[in-house]
């Protein structure tokens, strides 16, 4: 499965062209299947209908725990790495593991849930979570995991978009200096949901909570009372796997779907070839779970391999900058994959933090979330890859299932910036906003893929139509990823940014119209518009436009509880960068913002804002011009 030169990717990229089914057929036999599937491959673009394996049976903790038991039953397959760095880490091994999923697995079906069922999980990054994730699927179950620091109106928007039936949580999260309420938020967001019938709660923070009598249970009370006999529920790999939500161009955030043997298939393959993974390496993906990069190459990719994973729970600042410098030390990790916002940040701590550590543990260097610039680049790879660690920069989205565009470790040839090559399977075309495919090197365009993949999202949630709408129909018989892309004169690929209404910030995906709906949604303000800007450590700043009833009286104490407001409703990490108070917004006659112009002058470009003379009134312009700051 794993591919060790540079010739061997090109035999088996021009396999995967020429012969898809046969290629993926070749990779997913060598996982463990109940029943061997009747078709590769059936799809339709122009119906977002995409179907891998289908008839196939299994079970995707078969392929991450059973399997490994006889020979890797010892082997830690999870060592978590808790907040404080005085606490003592712990490491899971596969038998382990297993034990602790099945009994979960039984818990859950203690309560009632089911195949088919969705559970919402919203916990810290503890050993737990990975548990509770593989003891759903274990089951059937859809998990949905919502990231740790979303509000309550965010929760309740999930779990009654996929009707849930089931909240695991906490009662409070360590991050950093910080605790978190936990069971307090989803108590909030369960007054505004009826389809919840239980919630388990575990012990991290000893937090005082309320607990309903009925509806509430302590985790480490309920795993008492089961065994941990637990076989996995047969699973056709088309049945969903789980629903992970992302914001959109909308204000609704879009659920997004994926399946169980197309999504093993594709993580797992892009794990092993990516980052070259070696059987003994350890592997350490700083991401939260609550993100696809968390669910692909923290928990699934790594565990179907029978690698061992580690699992962090606090951030890269505490207690000092030097905290990955030292889990890498401490756990003689090998492969380290991070996003740019952290590297950036890290390096404004400067060096002393680094050289207090021994890295050369250290084989390859990932990034992902967001391109990496330069300057981030070679500080990463000559500080803490000593010069010689390859450094793979990985394009891919939620919607996609695992790496898409990326060197492979140590057999790509890299530059600086680039995302490089396609992956086997993998097919991009760059197209101009007619849809015409743009051909040749040294070229720039809007990026699709033409052909599917293992990984690739079967539908949003409850309304295939939006799926449709989103993914497929902008150039009919393509995927459209929504990023603009260019190919350099050795074809290599380099993602520009988002073409559409969807802002990258930390490497988290941000849908400016959910951010308006939340500053709307503030007492006082009558309308806004929200553009991104260049940001020294996010990429991609919040800078918003504010329209409000009257002139405020204290200007940054409303910027404060604008801040509030969004904080409360999407959560903070969709909190403005910046707030700019304006009389009025530039738009067309149909009513139509011209955020091309807002985006200009957030970049204080204002000398090259285009043509204005289509704007209902062009003088609102030099209003907001002279009021940027």
């Amino acid at each position: 499965m794993r591919i060790k030169t540079f010739e061997e990717y090109q035999v088996a990229y021009k396999q995967s062209v020429d012969d898809p089914e046969g290629f993926w057929a070749e990779v997913a036999q060598q996982f463990q299947w109940r029943k061997p599937w009747k078709k590769v491959l059936s799809w339709d673009f122009h119906e977002a209908n995409v179907k891998w394996f289908e008839g196939g049976v299994m079970n995707i903790t078969e392929n991450a725990l059973d399997r490994h038991l006889a020979e890797r039953g010892n082997q830690p397959a999870i060592i978590w790495e808790p907040n404080n760095p005085e606490d003592q880490a712990v490491s899971i091994s596969y038998n382990v593991l297993y034990d602790r999923v099945c009994r979960f697995a039984n818990v859950l079906k203690k309560h009632g849930v089911k195949k088919g069922d969705r559970v919402c999980i919203y916990l810290p990054m503890v050993p737990e979570l990975t548990v509770a994730v593989l003891s759903c699927a274990r089951i059937g179950a859809i998990h949905s995991v919502v990231f740790g620091g979303f509000s309550a109106k965010s929760i309740a928007d999930r779990i009654n978009d996929a009707a849930c039936t089931m909240v695991i949580t906490s009662d409070g999260a360590f991050r950093g200096s910080k605790v978190i309420p936990m069971k307090e938020t989803v108590d909030a967001a369960l007054d505004q949901c009826d389809t919840v019938k239980n919630v388990i709660v575990m012990t991290r923070t000893r937090t005082p909570v309320s607990m309903l009598k009925g509806r509430d249970h302590w985790w480490e009370e309920e795993v008492k009372h089961v065994d941990s006999n637990c076989p996995a529920e047969p699973m056709d790999a088309e049945d969903t796997l789980f629903i992970l939500y992302t914001s959109g161009s909308t204000g609704k955030p879009k659920g997004v779907v994926h399946t169980c043997g197309g999504y093993m298939v594709y993580a797992s393959y892009t794990f092993a070839n990516v980052f070259q993974y070696q059987p003994g390496d350890i592997h350490f993906c700083t991401a939260d779970i609550g993100w696809i990069t968390g669910h692909s190459y923290i928990v699934y990719g790594p565990l179907c391999n029978g690698a061992t994973s580690v699992v962090f729970e606090g951030i890269p600042t505490y207690p000092d900058a030097g905290r990955f410098w030292q889990i890498v030390e401490r756990h003689k990790v090998n492969i380290i994959y991070t996003a740019p916002t952290a590297i950036r940040s890290l390096m404004s701590y400067g060096l002393d933090y680094v050289k207090k550590y021994d890295l050369s543990s250290l084989k390859t260097l990932g990034s992902v979330g967001e391109p990496i610039n330069e300057e981030a680049w070679h500080w990463f790879k000559d500080n803490i890859g000593g010069g010689t660690c390859p450094l793979v920069d990985t394009w891919w989205q939620t919607e996609n299932g695992g790496i898409m565009i990326s060197p492979l470790a140590g057999i790509t040839p890299e530059k600086p910036t680039f995302a490089t090559l396609p992956l086997p399977g993998i097919q991009p075309v760059l197209v101009d906003e007619n849809g015409k495919e743009i051909e040749g090197n040294g070229v720039s365009g809007n990026l699709c893929v033409k052909f599917p993949w293992p990984g690739i999202i079967r539908t949003t949630y409850g309304d295939h139509e939006r799926c449709k709408q989103t993914y497929f129909s902008t150039y009919p018989g393509m995927y459209f990823t929504g990023d603009g892309c260019m190919r350099d004169e050795d074809g290599y690929y380099r993602i520009t940014g988002r073409v559409d209404d969807v802002l990258n910030v930390s490497g988290h995906r941000i849908g400016t119209a959910e951010v308006e709906n939340a500053i709307n949604m503030h007492l006082g303000v009558v309308e806004s518009a929200v553009v991104g800007y260049a940001h020294d450590i996010k990429g991609q700043g919040i800078y918003a436009y504010v329209i409000t009833e009257e002139i405020p009286d204290d200007p940054d104490m409303f910027r404060k509880d604008i801040a509030a407001t969004v904080s409360r409703i999407i959560g903070p990490i969709a909190k403005p960068d910046k707030v700019q108070f304006v009389t009025g917004l530039p738009k067309t006659r149909s009513g139509k913002i011209m955020r091309r112009i807002l985006r200009k002058i957030s970049e204080g470009d204002v000398n090259n804002l285009g043509d204005i003379s289509t704007l209902l009134d062009p003088t609102v312009v030099e209003d907001i011009k002279k009021g940027a700051y």
